[in-house]
């Protein structure tokens, strides 16, 4: 539906930001496919990551000319369940983002450690300082890819019913059911020492609060304290 779509990048932004999970879609050898993981971004680069064994990363990364494979990588937050007088118009309220670029690999040691503490310093700022260094062998197993923003797209639909005029009397109730994901009370590793407490940097993820909310909020602080 094109009067859905948008085009600015400060809403593609945004809807990147408010998700944890992306869907990265490529091709292998014909074979199309499609894999959810972690994505964060700086400025007009998108980044994620994986075992360096990966299949699929390695594909990514060397495409079939040695260069990275084109892919496409897409965000959805479900927000409403439209229920209309007629199925035709039964919908939903979403926020969607559809990204094309090149996947590449972050090959500079310096650059991949600095990415590798970044994805934990956007979804939680302050973590790294608390945590254990990262172990050689550990960023060894680890790959790092990353991909500039070459074209992007987003489609919004945040209104309520588009009922027909003629079905405004059928009796049965019409209207949007929310759909929203909330955090939970923290559960606490089971050898935790119960003399542990829940770390300041922790604040964003309170009990009850939208996930896309914290994730915009982390991801603000994020960007105004890195180099």
């Amino acid at each position: 539906n094109p009067k859905r779509a948008v085009y600015d990048r400060a809403t593609v932004h945004a809807i990147l930001d408010a998700a944890m999970i992306c869907h990265l879609a490529y091709q292998i050898d014909g074979q199309p496919y499609c894999t959810p993981t972690i994505h964060w971004r700086e400025g007009e680069w998108l980044y994620w990551h994986g075992s360096s064994a990966s299949r699929a990363l390695r594909a990514q990364a060397n495409g079939a000319q040695g260069k990275g494979l084109r892919v496409c990588l897409t965000v959805t937050h479900l927000d409403g369940i439209v229920l209309a007088r007629s199925a035709f118009n039964h919908s939903c309220n979403f926020r969607s983002a559809m990204i094309f670029g090149t996947a590449e690999l972050v090959t500079d040691p310096a650059e991949k450690q600095a990415a590798l503490l970044a994805i934990t310093d956007r979804l939680i700022p302050g973590r790294n300082a608390e945590l254990r260094e990262m172990a050689a062998q550990e960023i060894k197993a680890t790959s790092v890819m990353r991909m500039q923003i070459e074209a992007a797209s987003a489609k919004v639909r945040a209104v309520n019913v588009g009922d027909d005029a003629e079905d405004g009397s059928h009796p049965v109730w019409a209207g949007v059911i929310p759909v929203l994901t909330t955090l939970g009370t923290p559960e606490p590793s089971p050898i935790l020492p119960a003399t542990t407490a829940l770390p300041a940097h922790l604040a964003p993820f309170a009990t009850g609060r939208k996930l896309d909310e914290a994730l915009l909020e982390t991801q603000a602080t994020y960007e105004a304290t890195r180099p």
